[in-house]
């Protein structure tokens, strides 16, 4: 945290950015694990007082809260055609089977800047949450309560037509925290989920209702860019990081002008019950304790998980057309075995029906699919017509026939100014190689007029469009500052060395060059050391001589381009057996004002 935050700037702002709580302070933009953030800082000016740079990162909070909670995990995808159209898979697209659970801090299921387990790969190569759950059991008494959902294929269905999945688990304070993760598939090995979420407050509390929309990430064992990339190990295995919009050109999720991934899905966690002696420091607003939390709902549903069907198919027609009882049939395929020793179940269902107008109550309706989109309009130029269609999913119970319309047309216009004068142009070319080979660059296609306007009118059609493009990224050299004066002779006398260095500005990135040394040395000499006289030593070479301390050093000879200084020792006493004549004064010599003028 620096007090002049005015001289931080921030090198990659799709890295790093500015707390919106803390202004002066840098943080990460996206939610990893780092070891440094890189800004440029410019020190304040001398005499501002001192300096303190802090890093941190902020400890989880022992929970303080009493009772256990229970809470409803509610899973919305939003991942579909509409929303995320590049390249999405509509055959085998899919949500894998969700696991997760309520945990003790002494557990990570998954986080961001570690490695995937066993289990986590499996579910996020496969879907297959079967390895996952083991590993989540073998925790014990760190685990509260297991986490899971079925798989939903298709992965996006109207709410009106499938219910949203959900969960229940229980809290308390030695478990406090709520992970989970699900695969979407087809795709190497991506998925969403929450890692660590704490349900305690700070106020001894229980979390009332939590809401949090989910970007995708990488469990760093696949190398796989598209959805349907075909199976490539990692290896070395990676770290789990989020997916962003310039990973990759052919990345579904990639933008060329760079920005955020739209969220693949959104997840509400509400607490619905509580139990025990509660301790709020804040009162609680909602009235939900209970005497005793029944245990988690779970469905009852005989489906290995390692079975991976479709949906069931709508129901056929009553095999009986009288008010005899006969009997209607739907199906499902099996896609996916994940586990060839696990048997998996029945693929036909049958309940007894009879014929039409054979019940008293108000007959059932039909079930209909969402409209598919819009076909292209039947002409190129002027008016046209365009359809649409949707299907149907179950028909009405009493075995009559849909009577709503499956089929819509209407009238489309490509071009109003559509007359027999208008511009004819040709396909658009294909897209130009990018401007640039690495880093943001523009490219281009064109299209040429085949015919221009009879009349003589200007043709208004556009003939060339241009869009940014991301190539690799450009290699970053390293850079340094200028280097520093050389500093003194660290001798006065005799032979010496001088230091000059130079500090690194910003590391080599990308197979940039690497930095050169940022300290050089050499040799410096400013006068021959004096040799002390015969006359001042004894016969055993023990000095005779005493003199006084070191005067002061004179002033300097000059201002600046080099000068001199002496100093002294004076003789302060003669001792035996010696000749006064033979002591003399040590004097020293030193540079000065080396600057130049």
């Amino acid at each position: 945290i620096v007090k002049w935050n005015r001289f931080y700037k921030i090198i990659d702002e799709e890295e790093t950015q500015f707390m919106t709580s803390c202004p002066p302070a840098v943080t990460e933009s996206i939610p990893r694990r780092r070891t440094r953030i890189q800004v440029f800082w410019t020190a304040p000016p001398s005499g501002s007082g001192c300096v303190i740079l802090k890093a941190m990162e902020k400890p989880l909070q022992d929970c303080c809260a009493c009772g256990t909670a229970k809470y409803r995990v509610t899973f919305y995808g939003n991942w579909s055609e509409k929303v995320h159209p590049k390249d999405y898979p509509r055959r085998a697209n899919h949500w894998s089977a969700l696991i997760g659970a309520s945990h003790s801090r002494n557990y990570v299921l998954w986080e961001y800047g570690g490695y995937a387990s066993e289990g986590v790969r499996q579910v996020a190569e496969l879907g297959s949450p079967v390895k996952m759950e083991e590993e989540i059991r073998q925790k014990g008494d760190d685990v509260m309560t297991v986490i899971k959902t079925k798989a939903q294929w298709p992965a996006w269905q109207p709410l009106n037509i499938r219910a949203a999945p959900s969960a229940e688990f229980s809290v308390d304070r030695a478990h406090h925290l709520m992970s989970f993760l699900t695969m979407l598939g087809p795709s190497p090995d991506w998925n969403v989920g929450i890692s660590g979420e704490n349900l305690c407050t700070q106020e001894c509390g229980w979390v009332q209702r939590l809401v949090k929309d989910l970007l995708p990430w990488d469990a760093g064992t696949d190398s796989g860019v598209t959805y349907e990339s075909p199976n490539k190990p990692t290896n070395p295995q990676e770290r789990i990081r989020p997916l962003t919009s310039l990973d990759h050109p052919q990345s579904p999720f990639y933008s060329p002008h760079g920005g955020p991934i739209t969220p693949l899905a959104r997840v509400v966690v509400e607490r619905i019950a509580r139990k025990g002696e509660q301790c709020n420091t804040v009162p609680d607003t909602v009235d939900d304790i209970v005497a005793d939390i029944p245990p988690e709902d779970t469905e009852e549903d005989n489906t290995p998980e390692t079975c991976i069907y479709s949906n069931w198919s709508p129901w056929s027609a009553c095999s009986s057309s009288t008010c005899d009882k006969g009997r209607r049939m739907r199906q499902r395929m099996l896609k996916a075995q994940l586990d060839a020793t696990v048997p998996c179940l029945h693929t036909q269902d049958f309940e007894p029906c009879m014929g039409p107008g054979c019940r008293e109550e108000e007959p059932s309706t039909c079930m209909l699919s969402e409209w598919i989109s819009w076909s292209p309009c039947s002409a190129s130029c002027g008016m046209g017509m365009r359809s649409r269609e949707r299907y149907i999913k179950q028909f009405p119970e009493d075995g009559s026939s849909c009577r709503e319309p499956t089929e819509e047309t209407e009238k489309c216009v490509v071009n109003e100014d559509c007359s027999p004068s208008s511009c004819i142009v040709t396909e658009w070319t294909d897209w130009e190689p990018c401007s640039v080979s690495c880093g943001l660059g523009m490219r281009r296609r064109v299209r040429m007029m085949k015919m221009d306007t009879s009349d003589g009118s200007p043709c208004r059609v556009p003939l060339e469009e241009v869009e940014k493009c991301m190539m690799p990224e450009c290699t970053v050299d390293c850079m340094l500052s200028d280097w520093s004066d050389w500093s003194e002779c660290n001798k006065s006398c005799g032979k010496g060395h001088m230091i000059r260095s130079r500090m690194v500005k910003l590391e080599a990135q990308f197979g940039g060059v690497p930095c050169p040394e940022t300290v050089q040395r050499k040799k410096c000499k400013i006068r021959k050391c004096s040799k002390p006289e015969k006359g001042n030593k004894d016969r055993a070479g023990r000095s005779v001589c005493k003199l006084q301390p070191w005067s002061s050093w004179t002033e300097c000879s000059e201002l600046c381009n080099s000068g001199i200084q002496e100093r002294v020792k004076a003789v302060r006493k003669t001792g035996k057996g010696s000749h006064s004549n033979g002591c003399k004064p040590k004097k020293e010599i030193r540079t000065c004002n080396t600057q130049p003028c």
